[in-house]
């Protein structure tokens, strides 16, 4: 009897974390870049309820050079729960493989910056029920994606409310020949103010005070490091709140993984606190 009744408890509990699991849904959709000529992909995650007509809150996620669309939804297994936990929309957005999130200055096929703070933003509002405007926004991403998260922030802060940054390349000065970066600004030595206008360590003075709800963090072993460490004191100097933490950890998707956790819970403070209806 006694083990009749273990079974039926351990099927409950299974059974519940399964149907958790699984209660998010996942569409992979097609946008339209008027800017680029072309279709370009997205990840996109409604939590569970969303039928029922209120209006969600959306977080978009960039991934890293080198990447695409899917590589959050194939290396970070429980945005869908995270989707279902917050109450919230979460869009993983393409941006090419190395296009910086940039409007290319130097190769008009790049208009990355246009894509996503304008043209996705459009379609994922017209075609699902979200929080129109800054208070329902949030952006964050790793690596390059986190370079392009700060930058189209702090760039269109009347679409963003919140941005974090999870080992982002926020100073790409030291990095002139990685990453395809000289296709997209052109060489540096040729073009160094394209370098120096598009480098988040150099747009702060574009800030409006309180605007953007800031987190940014990077492991301690990882090579944008320093740059992040130079961001955060560089913040501090100006008085911009902001959120920044540092620990072990080196650029691997089980530090990306990690950082989002905290980084959903901070823009989920940030959506309850603007959006009184969510509480």
């Amino acid at each position: 009897m006694k083990k009749n009744l273990l079974l039926i408890l351990f099927l409950s509990i299974s059974l519940a974390f399964i149907n958790e699991v699984k209660a998010a849904k996942v569409d992979t959709v097609e946008t339209y870049s008027d800017a680029m000529h072309k279709k370009i992909k997205a990840v996109v995650y409604t939590p569970e309820g969303y039928e029922q007509g209120k209006e969600y809150p959306v977080v978009y996620l960039l991934h890293g050079a080198g990447g695409k669309y899917s590589d959050w939804a194939k290396s970070a297994a429980k945005l869908g729960v995270s989707s279902d936990l917050y109450h919230e929309i979460i869009v993983c957005a393409d941006g090419s493989v190395n296009s910086w999130y940039l409007d290319s200055p130097v190769d008009p096929a790049y208009k990355y910056e246009t894509y996503v703070a304008k043209e996705l933003i459009a379609y994922i509002d017209k075609n699902y029920k979200t929080i129109k405007s800054r208070k329902g926004r949030a952006i964050t991403g790793l690596s390059m994606g986190g370079h392009g998260a700060l930058y189209l922030a702090i760039k269109h802060q009347n679409v963003f409310g919140a941005v974090g940054s999870m080992s982002g390349g926020v100073d790409i000065r030291p990095f002139p020949n990685n990453w395809d970066m000289a296709k997209r600004l052109g060489s540096y030595a040729e073009y160094p103010e394209n370098w120096e206008k598009n480098t988040v360590t150099n747009m702060l003075y574009l800030l409006t005070p309180n605007s953007l709800s800031i987190i940014f963090d990077c492991g301690t072993e990882d090579f944008f490091y320093k740059v992040n460490l130079e961001l955060h004191k560089k913040l501090l100097e100006r008085n911009i709140p902001h959120d920044y933490i540092a620990r072990p950890g080196g650029h691997t998707w089980p530090y990306w993984v990690n950082s989002l956790n905290y980084q959903l819970l901070f823009f989920n403070g940030y959506f309850k606190k603007n959006n009184p209806q969510l509480n």
